[in-house]
């Protein structure tokens, strides 16, 4: 039985996630310690994160969904569909997964989601400015990008953010509405799976459901007056923190 301190617990990570998802990205870095410190093992608190964090990012999807278009000359049902399957794919890598390799496995994956965070879009734009990628490429990044977005998520929407920028050329207003759908879409593929396969502990879930969703609707208005420069180098600080937490837990 979940203790109301656990609730509230909770409930605040993922008003924390939310605003962050909202503002910056990288709302993983709030929900998954918070449910770590509640006692889940690493796995299963990625999976109950992933599905936490899932009405916030559907409800964002669709309220950009009059902006939608082809992406870089491919069809963004195309693009969903690939992001579907990648999902799948990761999510279920995930169940295989032992818990213990997860520990292991987890700090790597926040490291590599803060350098995202960190140095994707100016890596986006030099490898733009000295290379030319067609549409192939961006299939191949795109499943690559629903893969990781079903075992992890973790600065997954940084991710696409240079992916998109680098392989369609496009500006970061236009990008919203396909990024956004493409996130929902991955943790849409992964929800399915973790709910089948048990992995989802909604005691915890529920609160931190309800957090991100109103996390989500007061980061969108608070980034509204916050300069973009002061959200990224919040979110970054989490995630530096959050990281150097997690590799001293695994291999400290």
């Amino acid at each position: 039985m979940i203790e109301p301190a656990q609730i509230g617990l909770a409930l605040g990570a993922g008003i924390f996630g939310g605003a962050m998802n909202a503002l910056a990205g990288g709302g993983t870095f709030a929900t998954l310690p918070a449910l770590i410190a509640l006692g889940l093992p690493a796995n299963i608190a990625n999976a109950t994160s992933n599905v936490a964090l899932l009405p916030g990012a559907a409800a964002s999807a669709w309220a950009f969904r009059g902006e939608l278009a082809p992406l870089g000359g491919v069809s963004i049902r195309l693009l969903a569909a690939i992001t579907f399957v990648g999902g799948l794919a990761g999510s279920l890598l995930l169940v295989l997964t032992p818990t213990r390799a997860f520990d292991l496995i987890i700090p790597w994956l926040l490291l590599i989601a803060m350098l995202a965070i960190a140095f994707g879009p100016r890596a986006a734009a030099w490898l733009r400015a000295h290379a030319t990628i067609g549409r192939p490429t961006l299939l191949a990044a795109q499943a690559l990008l629903g893969i990781y977005g079903g075992y992890f998520g973790g600065g997954v929407g940084i991710m696409t953010t240079a992916t998109y920028g680098l392989l369609a050329g496009m500006s970061p207003r236009a990008m919203f509405a396909p990024r956004t759908l493409m996130l929902a879409v991955a943790n849409a593929a992964a929800a399915i799976l973790f709910v089948a396969f048990g992995m989802v502990r909604w005691a915890a879930a529920l609160p931190m459901l309800t957090g991100a969703v109103l996390g989500g609707w007061a980061g969108a208005h608070l980034g509204r007056r916050l300069p973009a420069g002061v959200a990224r180098a919040w979110t970054l600080a989490v995630t530096a923190v959050t990281t150097i937490v997690f590799f001293v837990r695994a291999y400290g």
